[in-house]
């Protein structure tokens, strides 16, 4: 049985020492089982109504009540609808790649959970680190964007209480805002209540705003049908902009969809993982669709797409109209709207925190569960109070850019993670150095064999490891007589499949990374562009090709929970939406990627410093999969 140190290198020299670092980079946790160490749990208290409330409530912002006019005047024009249908479209690639993920590995930590047992805790690492980022800076530009809304009613932001209003700090030029800070703390206090509790408030508030948003459909549609719908009889026709302005479009709209990921960070918290979260995705997802496409379908109708607002597209058209009053029951939308895309923003960031606590690879201060609301009290209190005083003294609105790096890395991983499991599951299991004992007394009392068809190797300790007491341990397991079975013909075809699936995926994403960047990259010659470009596609092409004639892991159908959502189409749909990912993030832009480089190489010192060497991983013994009962077994029993 091959007995594999995580913490220990392989090679010779120098070398050896770089790969254990590498090593680190790499590691894999196990699927939460019952073998998983002991520790307070989350709540399960959410049903697939809460998660669609969830979902709904973080993904439908203010940006319909704004974005539609802007993409409508500069994009598409009136096939705006189909620039939504095909953000819509791209956004349940991605759905469908989390839905099973979150049916199979229903633990907190989402995205960043997924990638740690799928492809490694140093990509696992950078993940969980944008999602930081994402969700802090975009809880405090939703923050920010809510005073305005706010002062509407109050006649204008000068007609504002003091305590709420904007002021301009003397000698320092900084614009501070009270009012977005208090929203940031009441939404903290009210996840501080329980999960149920807060769910139930952003189910009333979103409530609210799909309200809005159907009064918007209605009378629109009614004054639409009366005045002929004059948006749509226009000399330009329905593609102004032509084909390639509608796509334009459906790249602008796809951040509109951003959101739904929520409801999966919640997964530890759900009755029902295996049904509920399925659900709850797939039906936020396509109500967000078919709500903004019918929103987007009446406003171009009203108004000629060139006459829109860009700032305030729905309130003037119905302006046009001659109800003027209809901008209260707008502005109540948006700012219902900005509210619930606040606790969306708020609630999965702690739960981010705590999964990286629990893992290690942040102080375990974050991973504590209250007894008493079963929430992590303390990550909630640390994340929300530390939001609101960036929403407090900063106008983040230009590094709003920042906020898709780490939704398009989380969306993209979560695609790879799917080809793994599919394809190359995890075969080894990481287990505690102390279960060392119970190896070796199960190879005592097996006679040096576990099973008649398993395959038992002998490792060089001396080679393998440097930490001492494990390399004693090591030596001590290889003193029983271990009987090395001949490698059947089917294990043999097993292995080179899995290699040759490994290798076509790694392939796959290096295509990708390729055709990605020449199509992005505007600066070279377009002969240059299209040779490269071609040269990407051809990788790409053939590994997905290599890909479906491939057969399947057997095991994947086992792995972690079974019995759940499986996404259909693969490899073709995970490879779509890991191409439509990478291509928007590369496509974010320089500025952007330069502000994001700071942030993650603060992430990388973190956990070079701190992460790396505290990590539940890091002296832990990898053995293959079909041991690990038995090991557990043995510890039971031997404990008893």
């Amino acid at each position: 049985m091959i007995v594999r140190n995580e913490n220990c290198g392989v090679g010779l020299g120098g070398g050896g020492k770089w790969f254990r670092g590498f090593g680190s980079l790499i590691r894999r946790k196990q699927v939460d089982s019952v073998h998983a160490r002991r520790r307070a749990q989350l709540a399960r208290k959410l049903s697939a109504v809460d998660l669609v409330g969830i979902g709904v409530g973080a993904t439908i912002g203010a940006g319909v009540y704004i974005l539609i006019g802007t993409v409508a005047r500069e994009q598409a024009g009136p096939a705006l609808v189909i620039s939504l249908l095909i953000a819509g479209i791209a956004a349940g690639l991605s759905a469908f790649c989390y839905a099973e993920l979150a049916c199979r590995c229903p633990s907190a930590g989402s995205a960043y959970h997924y990638t740690y047992i799928c492809i490694g805790e140093g990509v696992a690492w950078l993940v969980g680190w944008s999602l930081i980022l994402e969700y802090t800076i975009g809880a405090s530009a939703v923050a920010r964007g809510i005073t305005p809304n706010l002062a509407l009613f109050f006649g204008g932001e000068e007609n504002l209480p003091l305590f709420l209003a904007r002021h301009t700090l003397p000698g320092l030029g900084i614009v501070v805002d009270p009012c977005a800070a208090a929203l940031i703390l009441l939404v903290t206090v009210l996840l501080c209540l329980g999960i149920k509790e807060s769910s139930m408030a952003q189910s009333i508030v979103t409530t609210v705003n799909v309200g809005v948003m159907l009064f918007i459909i209605l009378v629109g549609g009614y004054l639409g049908f009366k005045s002929g719908w004059v948006g749509y009889e226009l000399s330009s026709g329905y593609f102004p902009y032509g084909v390639n302005g509608m796509f334009a479009g459906s790249a602008i709209v796809f951040f509109s969809y951003i959101g739904f990921d929520s409801v999966s960070s919640t997964a530890e918290e759900v009755k029902n993982p295996q049904r509920d979260l399925p659900i709850g995705i797939s039906t936020a997802l396509t109500i967000c669709c078919l709500l903004y496409m019918l929103v987007a379908a009446v406003i171009v109708g009203l108004v000629p797409y060139y006459e829109l607002n860009p700032d305030t597209p729905i309130s003037s058209a119905f302006s046009s109209y001659g109800m003027e009053w209809a901008v209260y029951i707008i502005t109540t939308g948006a700012v219902t709207a900005l509210f619930s895309s606040l606790l969306g923003s708020v609630l999965p960031q702690p739960r981010v925190f705590m999964a990286m606590a629990r893992d290690g690879l942040l102080p375990p201060f974050f991973s504590d569960i209250h007894k008493g609301t079963q929430i992590p009290l303390k990550s909630t209190i640390v994340t929300g109070v530390f939001a609101a005083t960036l929403a407090f003294f900063m106008d983040v609105s230009q590094l709003a850019g920042m906020v898709s790096v780490g939704t398009l890395l989380a969306f993209t991983t979560v695609a790879v993670s799917v080809l793994i499991i599919r394809y190359v599951p995890p075969d080894e299991v990481p287990i505690p150095s102390s279960l060392l004992s119970s190896v070796d007394q199960l190879l005592g009392h097996s006679g040096g064999h576990i099973g008649e068809d398993m395959e038992i190797s002998p490792v060089d300790p001396a080679v393998y490891c440097e930490d001492s007491h494990l390399h004693d341990k090591s030596e001590a397991l290889l003193k029983h007589p271990l009987i090395i079975k001949e490698v059947t013909k089917d294990e043999q075809n097993e292995k080179s499949r899995r290699k040759l699936a490994a290798w076509t995926i790694a392939f796959l994403c290096i295509g990708i990374l390729i055709v990605t960047s020449a199509a992005s990259a505007d600066w070279s010659s377009r002969i240059l562009q299209i040779t490269v470009c071609g040269m990407g596609g051809v990788v790409l092409l053939c590994s997905v090709i290599v890909l479906a004639c491939i057969k399947q892991d057997d095991r994947s159908h086992s792995f972690g929970h079974s019995g759940g959502f499986a996404c259909p189409f693969v490899p073709f749909l995970p490879s779509a939406c890991i191409l439509i990912n990478t291509y928007l993030l590369i496509d974010l832009g320089v500025d952007t990627w330069l502000r994001v480089s700071v942030w993650l190489l603060i992430g990388v010192l973190i956990y070079l410093f701190y992460g790396r060497t505290h990590s539940s991983l890091l002296h832990a013994i990898y053995v293959p999969s079909a041991y690990a009962d038995e090991i557990h077994r043995s510890q039971a029993i031997h404990i008893a």
